[in-house]
């Protein structure tokens, strides 16, 4: 076995999907973070526990092809990016990995593996950030939360969020700072601001300023809707979002708008897409049309079939296929998703379908009473995956073809693995990155019923 505290030189063999590499010593595997696969390095033992152990990169003796320096001055910091310190392609490689040992290992499958989607950018592709804020030498900051803690990491330009982001809070921060607004404090629950939170539509260009605070501060906001708004044109709505409980939630219920629209607009698979700020969406535009094509394609619905949107949220996904189906009918448990999506397929004339807020196994049940049945189900689920209630819904309405789109391959094959249990076949899946230089991945999978 290794020892604590002993310096090892090693070559890493793997990667995990944290991101950190994976190297052998007498026969234990040691996860070391900010490695690549074909390093060799010295490493310094730091925690064994029984089956494995952890270490830290102390030197890098011959480094691996796979090696290329991102820039960002903070990501050994703030967390957020685990594969910053390899290329592209290699990142991409790991990721479908991550995806086909999920399915294989985790869910003990055997499906088909598509060509990986990898995304046409790999910095600058978020359409939304929430930075927290904390004061620090008597100034207010903003940045990220520091791994596994509470602690933020002073950052305004993200390589992974618009640079007019950046601007943006900057402009927020000195106005902030000038009139000496306080910021929250999660240990003592006092202060006022909390997040701010910002959303940009790919193809449209509007941008939200979302601002969460503890209570409702208009008035000393008054100035800063007139200020920022002559200084940055493409801004269409500054909402005040009220958080008052003690949580780590960032977003509360209660939104007032303060200047402008109550939401923004974007393109999704050529649908007007109504954004709110409490609505979901996913947060790489380019690349979630790729991936809402590949659901399209593995659904192949003939124009004669009813599709229910399981987790349907502003109803993209439902809306991408309207045009092929014969209803749609999408369903979700927030309110305010639900009137997106049917503001949404008012806007883009899409007659054929309808959304209801609830739960799924009870709404199914109302539908079936009344004689309606789907004959493909698209689930997206949340990363914990499809409650029990969920998969037992999903199975009795015994529909033709399940797709399901994760962001955690893990879940998802854990799920496939159930339902395959219950009359279905596992036939495709696709790995897709939505999230460069993170640890996220998303998958689609393609689901049939057996005969």
């Amino acid at each position: 076995m290794p020892e604590k505290n002993k310096f090892y030189t090693v070559e890493i063999t793997g990667i995990t999907s944290e991101g950190s590499g994976v190297c052998r010593i007498d026969d234990m595997a040691v996860f070391v973070p900010e490695t690549a696969v074909g390093d060799i390095v010295e490493i310094k033992v730091v925690k064994i526990l029984n089956h494995y152990a952890f270490g830290i990169l102390n030197k890098i003796i011959v480094p691996s092809s796979d090696r290329e320096i991102r820039e960002c001055g903070v990501y050994k910091k703030c967390g957020g990016c685990v594969f910053r310190h390899i290329n592209y392609e290699a990142e991409c490689h790991a990721k479908n990995d991550i995806v086909k040992n999920a399915f294989l290992r985790i869910g003990g499958l055997s499906p088909s593996f598509d060509d990986f989607l990898s995304s046409e950018s790999p910095d600058r592709y978020r359409n939304k950030a929430q930075y927290p804020l904390a004061s620090m030498n008597g100034k207010a900051v903003c940045g990220f939360y520091a791994p596994r803690s509470h602690r933020v990491v002073p950052v305004t330009d993200c390589p992974l969020q618009p640079q007019i982001f950046s601007k943006i809070l900057e402009f927020i921060l000195e106005y902030v700072n000038n009139r000496k607004i306080s910021v929250y404090d999660e240990k003592t629950g006092t202060g006022i601001l909390r997040h701010i939170y910002l959303r940009k539509g790919y193809h449209s260009n509007e941008i939200m300023i979302c601002i969460v605070v503890r209570k409702n501060i208009s008035r000393q906001l008054s100035s800063l809707c007139k200020e920022i708004t002559k200084k940055f044109s493409d801004i269409r709505s500054i909402v005040l979002n009220i958080n008052p409980d003690k949580t780590n939630i960032i977003l509360g219920s209660e939104c007032i708008t303060l200047w402008g629209n109550n939401c923004i607009y974007d393109k999704m698979c050529g649908n007007d897409i109504e954004i709110s700020p409490l609505s979901f969406y996913q947060i790489n535009t380019p690349q979630a049309e790729i991936l809402y094509r590949k659901a399209l394609e593995y659904a192949s619905p003939d124009g004669s079939e009813i599709i229910a949107d399981l987790y349907c949220g502003a109803g993209t996904i439902g809306l991408s296929m309207s045009e092929y189906a014969k209803k749609i009918i999408g369903i979700e448990i927030v309110p305010e998703a639900v009137q997106n999506a049917h503001r949404n397929a008012v806007k883009n004339n899409i007659s054929n379908a309808e959304f209801y807020c609830g739960d799924a196994g009870e709404i199914f049940s109302q539908l079936n009473s009344e004689g309606c049945n789907p004959d493909i189900i698209i689930v997206d689920p949340p990363r914990k995956g499809c409650s029990e209630d969920t998969l037992k819904t999903i199975v009795s309405a015994s529909p033709e073809k399940i797709v399901m789109i994760s962001c955690n391959p893990a879940t998802a094959a854990r799920d496939a693995k159930i339902l395959s249990e219950n009359g279905y076949s596992v036939d495709k899946v696709c790995g897709a990155d939505l999230f460069p230089a993170t640890r996220h991945v998303e998958c689609v999978v393609l689901m049939s019923r057996n005969h």
